[in-house]
């Protein structure tokens, strides 16, 4: 095989590392819709308990270590819990991951468990008719959790600045503290209030589902987590790789850019 046809030029992988960073910022979105969508499921739905936002759980936690009224105090730990295990096998999975990978196949296969979690989620929802006893609520929440925790370990493993698709103020303080820089953070902007749109889209949409049409209402994280995870399986196969040379990444997902056919122009990657 010649050199011309086993080498990939400057161009052509720095084309394809920028084609692979708009579809997985694509992916973070459906992710962040699915996230906010469980988390108005569970909290309208399994006793006003969350299953991706912790922080949450843990202002509920003392709130009832303090006397003071809310969710049942076992249903917050069960969350806290199976998120924390959640996280914690995930971890185990995608920490050997390349991070010079967009998007990482062991990333994909932590997503798989969070789908297959969220059906278990919504085979059990159906089976009840998203009214439950206090014991299964409580699995419910074990089974959400779980695949939250998958989900946030997952996406923590890209190392993009700000990006957890599961909580919503690590974005929105990179977004705020962008704003200080107004001029040259434009991209970084508008991925990340993209993701904050996404999270209170899905909030709305799981909202309206659990007051108007209850059974069904976990079909929504279900379908959104299963089409990243065939977008992903498509787009990032076990074999993908940018050849020879990639395009230098930072911690925020940009693309800082290479020289182009020895031309002082530089490729930047802009948004969604």
């Amino acid at each position: 095989m010649s050199e011309t046809t086993a080498r990939v030029s400057p161009e052509v992988a720095s084309g394809e590392r920028h084609d692979d960073v708009l579809a997985r910022n694509r992916l973070l979105v459906l992710l962040t819709l699915s996230s906010g969508s469980v988390d108005a499921i569970c909290f309208l739905g399994l006793g006003k308990v969350f299953t991706a936002f912790m922080t949450g759980n843990f202002v509920f936690l003392g709130l009832r270590i303090g006397g003071a009224p809310g969710p049942h105090t076992l249903s917050v730990i069960v969350a806290m819990a199976g998120f924390a295990a959640g996280v914690l096998l995930a971890t185990r999975i995608v920490s050997p991951a390349a991070r010079s990978d967009v998007w990482p196949r062991r990333v994909t296969v932590a997503l798989t468990v969070t789908l297959i979690a969220q059906a278990a989620f919504a085979a059990l929802w159906l089976s009840v008719g998203g009214h439950g006893s206090l014991t299964t609520v409580q699995c419910l929440l074990g089974i959400s959790a779980l695949g939250m925790g998958f989900q946030t370990a997952a996406v923590f493993s890209l190392g993009i600045q700000g990006v957890f698709t599961t909580a919503a103020t690590a974005t929105f303080t990179v977004l705020s503290g962008d704003s200080a820089h107004w001029s040259n953070t434009e991209p970084e902007r508008r991925r990340l209030a993209t993701l904050l749109i996404a999270l209170t889209a899905g909030a709305v949409a799981g909202g309206l589902l659990v007051v108007h049409a209850r059974d069904i209402a976990p079909l929504l994280p279900l379908c959104a987590s299963g089409l990243v995870v065939a977008i992903a399986a498509l787009h990032f196969p076990a074999s993908h790789r940018v050849a020879e040379r990639s395009v230098p990444e930072d911690s925020r997902g940009r693309l800082t850019g290479v020289g182009l056919g020895g031309r002082a122009g530089r490729l930047r990657f802009r948004g969604f």
